[in-house]
């Protein structure tokens, strides 16, 4: 069943220098409980994409339906933004309190949430992103990616149907990557969290359920991460990069070693040559 339903989406920009075509045509369904990567070269429209699933905007031809609810129909705005929680690139811009707790609150306040249940949600989504030790602390003092991980929380204390994140492990270090990579991947296994991840790092990509490739504002390439990135020359053609287990492991096939299952990642190539010995 999907929760996301996008046909024919068209998006333009208007500027003193004429229109950009940011999205043109793109039919793209995410089905309820899946995590899907979307990557794409700068300016390929991903950004554009990812902020019509909340009608942060809204299209010029074409539709969007989320939980079958159509982002153009304005008495629909709000239920539509509440049922999709969206993390940015800088947790500092989403960041609005002194304190990671009264953070995380901030969002169920502002809908009406009754403060017994406000403590509930706020204790919940702490747990969920592992920052319950750090609910007193100052978000100015915490790593980028625990930053990141008060955001998700502040969005998961709104009971998000879906999390979007749209660039959002870019300013990270490695392990702050990881920190956030992790997060999502836990509330899509465990609370079945629908997610769509925009990023450029394909060792992030590689972790989906399903990776959509956009280039030009179409849909170029869609199907699971062994799927998309064996087809690496493409993918290099548009200008992005391809995991080197991914690539390596398809030349070594080509070059007749045995080398079975899936390889995305140094750690399942390395299992795979310790099994030829």
């Amino acid at each position: 069943m999907s929760i996301v339903d996008v046909r024919e989406l068209r998006h333009v920009y208007q500027s003193n220098d004429g229109e950009t075509i940011a999205l043109d045509g793109i039919d793209l369904t995410v089905a309820s409980g899946e995590f899907v990567a979307i990557i794409g070269r700068n300016g390929s429209g991903k950004s554009t994409l990812a902020k019509h699933f909340n009608a942060i905007l809204m299209p010029h031809r074409g539709r969007v339906l989320v939980s079958g609810l159509d982002t153009r129909e304005e008495a629909l705005l709000w239920q539509i933004r509440q049922s999709v929680g969206m993390v940015f690139q800088n947790p500092d811009n989403q960041i609005v309190a002194t304190v990671v707790e009264e953070d995380v609150a901030f969002g169920p306040e502002n809908l009406g949430v009754p403060t017994s249940e406000i403590v509930e949600r706020v204790n919940d989504a702490l747990k969920q992103v592992d920052m319950e030790a750090s609910r007193t602390h100052a978000p100015h003092l915490l790593s980028g990616g625990q930053k990141q991980r008060v955001a998700i929380a502040g969005v998961l204390a709104m009971h998000p149907q879906i999390i979007v994140l749209d660039e959002a492990t870019a300013m990270l270090d490695p392990m702050g990557r990881r920190e956030v990579i992790e997060t999502v991947m836990r509330l899509n296994r465990t609370e079945k969290m629908t997610a769509v991840l925009i990023t450029h790092h394909m060792d992030e990509a590689v972790r989906a359920d399903r990776v959509v490739v956009i280039d030009g504002g179409a849909v170029v390439l869609s199907g699971t991460p062994l799927e998309v990135f064996s087809q690496y020359e493409q993918l290099e053609r548009l200008g992005l990069d391809v995991p080197v287990a991914t690539k390596l492991g398809i030349e070594l096939k080509k070059e007749g070693l045995p080398i079975k299952g899936e390889v995305l990642t140094a750690a399942q190539l390395v299992e795979e040559l310790c099994r030829l010995d």
